[in-house]
């Protein structure tokens, strides 16, 4: 089986790249899903089988509160709160970029048809 590299995914090294190609069309930028972070609430549980998972529950400026998938230390020695916490903030900040791309997209929508909020 070949090893394939994949694109790293940080996302300023992708606003950089955009912004180098000029590309200005309205968009969500990692900046505005910093501003549209409030709060974060760290949650940790640990499974029947010794596994430590922690879930990041992030409360957007609306007060809609997003959360992705847990971090897991599968040995709990290897567990820490600090990884554990970063991990887990990542992978719930990622949940907010679909959802306010659709927000964007609808945003836009209504700006094109005439359509009031």
């Amino acid at each position: 089986m070949n090893h394939i590299e994949s694109p790293s995914t940080d996302d300023s090294a992708i606003e950089q790249e955009i912004k180098a190609k000029g590309l200005t069309a309205p968009r969500v930028t990692p900046d505005d899903i910093a501003e549209n972070i409030t709060d974060v609430e760290y949650v940790k549980h640990i499974s029947k089988g010794g596994q430590v998972l922690r879930w990041a529950v992030i409360t957007t400026a609306s007060g809609y509160a997003v959360v992705g998938n847990p971090s897991v230390a599968v040995s709990p020695a290897n567990d820490d709160e600090s990884i554990g916490q970063k991990v887990a903030f990542e992978n719930s900040k990622q949940s907010l970029w679909p959802l306010m791309g659709y927000a964007l997209k609808d945003k836009l929508h209504m700006m094109q048809t005439g359509v009031k909020e």
